[in-house]
């Protein structure tokens, strides 16, 4: 018996279950939904899967009610997969096992992948409910949306029919959210050229380790520690002071999360291995006390490696000055929106091996305009050097509708049901209105869900408790869903 068969409610955590079992990386979502597509279709509701790849189920109103306006629930089945080095879990075929503590639900040495599951599972208890009252009610699970949104990207025009959209993918109970940041992510490759070890040289492989990680946009104002940026810093300062050489580089494992690990294999005089070890000190003591309250878990080690080239000194130099040039982290607050990051970017991954540097830029704003200003700005950096730049999956913000009718019956049904307002917010973070708000714009939006912690990150976890709250909630909004004009 697993953690979950002993939570209520019920009828939502089975769903979560079997998100659990069924692995669901993004672009890997097709055994899943095939799975759910053939459940939809025993309980004699209507599927159908669109080019993209989403599964849209479609469930008739309770009699009665079949002139409510139509409803669509959205939520994405992919999963963010991130493990702690050391752990052996395979995203592609093991289940996630998480455990309870202390009223919450948790995955410790990997993701949890309760974002978005959480969601999904929400949506598939209306589904599979005999007693939820409602109007017409279509469920939209999107594929690929943590690697790019390319399942909302993909969404034909015309292929919903509800005009009220609840998006179930946000991480505060108790909060409603009324728009979100746009996005873009920018790709860099350059060729470098390598050359035979020097003699006189040792190789080992640095690590950075101990960082917390986390979500690249809902986490970025926190200031974590970046483990790429980290290892890159202390790179350029061992260049300096003892010909450090560096033979590959691998940091960061998901564009949208904050890099926890980082490692490079290097190659240093064997006559300063003394003085590397005393610099490797100093390094993490000073990182330690920088980013003390925040990420002192901060932890470097050196090991013994093997290699027969490194990269050449220039290209090295050149490469790494512009990496520790990149920007990283909130670029700018908003004025709009007081307390809520207007545009940020993430150096997420680092892949540098064999001649070739790939990184990827994750950038953030709640201005379209922003976002591609802080692109043009990368661009312009690593064109300097000769990089090959790309931009992929942009993507728009969602902006705030404070008239919102379907916002004003959430607050009047959550005030009934809990006695007091919730708040209204803006996530900077990539949601999917933004998108499905460009492809129907007559659709009125909300985003709500309960609380989870650590998303994109080992360790993630959701309050059981505030499952049932919003649990509770969706079913007490769809009974009041109030008539088409």
């Amino acid at each position: 018996m697993t953690a979950i068969a002993e939570l209520e409610p019920r009828e939502v955590w089975e769903h979560f279950q079997t998100l659990c079992e069924i692995p669901r990386p993004s672009k890997h979502e097709q055994h899943l939904r095939d799975y759910l597509q053939g459940w939809a279709e025993l309980k004699g509701l209507s599927t159908q899967v669109d080019r993209a790849g989403n599964l849209i189920i479609r469930k008739p109103a309770t009699p009665g009610l079949e002139n409510r306006r139509g409803v669509v629930l959205q939520a994405h089945l992919d999963m963010v997969c991130q493990a702690n080095s050391g752990t052996e879990h395979d995203f592609f075929q093991d289940p996630i096992r998480p455990v309870l503590r202390d009223g919450w639900l948790v995955a410790e040495d990997t993701t949890l992948g309760a974002d978005n599951g959480i969601g999904v599972a929400l949506a598939l208890a209306v589904l599979a409910s005999d007693t939820v009252a409602h109007g017409p009610v279509e469920v939209l699970l999107t594929v690929d949306e943590e690697a790019g949104m390319g399942g909302a990207l993909g969404l034909d025009t015309g292929v919903l029919e509800g005009d009220l959209l609840i998006n179930i993918d946000t991480e505060d109970w108790g909060e409603f959210y009324l728009g979100c940041a746009g996005g873009v992510d920018v790709n860099v490759r350059r060729a470098y050229a390598v050359e035979a070890l020097p003699a006189g040289y040792a190789v080992g492989r640095l690590s950075v380790k101990g960082l917390r990680g986390g979500h690249s946009g809902v986490d970025i104002h926190e200031e974590r520690g970046n483990a790429n940026k980290l290892l890159i810093r202390l790179i350029r300062e061992l260049e300096h002071e003892l010909a450090l050489r560096v033979v590959s580089f691998q940091g960061g494992s998901a564009r949208n999360a904050l890099a926890r690990e980082a490692f490079a294999v290097v190659a240093y005089p064997v006559a300063a291995a003394e003085k590397l070890v005393a610099r490797l000190d100093a390094f993490q003591q000073a990182a330690r006390f920088e980013l003390a309250g925040v990420d002192e878990g901060v932890a470097l080690t050196l090991e013994p490696a093997s290699a027969n080239v490194t990269m050449s000194p220039d290209d090295q130099r050149v490469i790494f000055a512009t990496l520790l040039a990149a920007p990283h982290g909130v670029r700018r607050m908003s004025r709009r929106v007081p307390g809520v990051v207007e545009t940020s970017n993430n150096l997420g991954v680092i892949a540098l091996d064999q001649g070739k540097l790939f990184a990827n830029f994750m950038v953030r704003s709640l201005l379209d305009a922003g976002a591609r200003q802080l692109a043009d700005e990368i661009e312009s950096l690593f064109g300097l050097i000769g990089a090959e730049v790309e931009r992929e999956g942009q993507y728009p913000g969602w902006a705030p509708n404070p008239q919102s009718s379907l916002l004003e019956l959430f607050q009047q049904v959550y005030e009934r049901e809990y006695g007091r307002r919730a708040e209204v917010k803006v996530i900077h973070a990539g949601l999917e209105c933004g998108i499905l708000g460009g492809k129907y714009p007559h659709m009125d939006m909300v985003s709500f869900g309960p609380d989870i912690r650590g998303a994109h990150a080992p360790g993630e976890r959701v309050r059981v408790e505030t499952v049932g709250h919003a649990w509770r909630l969706l079913q007490a909004v769809l009974v009041v869903v109030p008539e088409r004009a």
